[in-house]
């Protein structure tokens, strides 16, 4: 039997950004996973994107876990129709536990707080802190300027080949999905080293 991916984190944008195509993405995305029976990971707002696809995902039947800091419970409008909410005392901190209870990343629309996340994600990946598959969801080209500048890094000498290859780019949810349906996680054990390397090193 053919083990299923268990939890994704999802980064995205506190607000809606200025095409309706975005939105409909995210809720596609929620929609998917609950489907799949994958539980969504994420910063645990309300509004924009992030609300999105937490309301998409528990519509459809899903599991939400929402990450939140105390100081943007306001900010952000902390969800309150998860099926799990913590409330952590820092970014870092609230980072560091979708991390560790995803196992795979989905990066929609969004904005500086969405490229950092998927900067520190990539990042760490090529620091092999961490194995787990990394995915954009380019929907109507919204991070070409993005990947070209991973390009552009590779082209000027700054990273290597290899390094770009930890991440990948799809251009619609559907084919984020058939991607989903397809990784197989870590074993425990493989998940479990992986983990105690992290913790010491991040």
């Amino acid at each position: 039997m053919t083990i299923k991916l268990s939890a994704v984190a999802v980064f995205c944008g506190s607000r809606f950004g200025n095409d309706p195509v975005w939105r409909e993405a995210a809720m596609a995305v929620g929609t998917g996973l609950a489907e799949q029976g994958i539980r969504l990971i994420y910063g645990g707002g309300y509004v924009g994107l992030m609300g999105a696809v937490a309301d998409a995902t528990i519509a459809a039947g899903g599991a939400v876990t929402g990450v939140i800091p105390e100081f943007l419970k306001a900010r952000e409008v902390m969800h309150e129709g998860v099926s799990e909410l913590i409330v952590t005392t820092s970014m870092h901190e609230r980072k560091s536990i979708m991390f560790s209870r995803a196992e795979a990343f989905l990066i929609l629309p969004g904005g500086f707080g969405t490229f950092e996340e998927m900067m520190e994600i990539l990042t760490w990946k090529q620091l092999k802190l961490h194995n787990k598959p990394i995915l954009v969801i380019n929907v109507a080209g919204w991070a070409d300027p993005v990947l070209n500048m991973l390009d552009a890094a590779v082209a000027q000498g700054f990273a290597s080949e290899d390094a770009r290859a930890l991440l990948q780019a799809v251009p619609d949810v559907d084919s984020a999905m058939q991607f989903l349906s397809t990784v197989i996680p870590e074993n425990d054990e493989q998940a479990a080293s992986r983990e105690t390397f992290a913790r010491e090193h991040l």
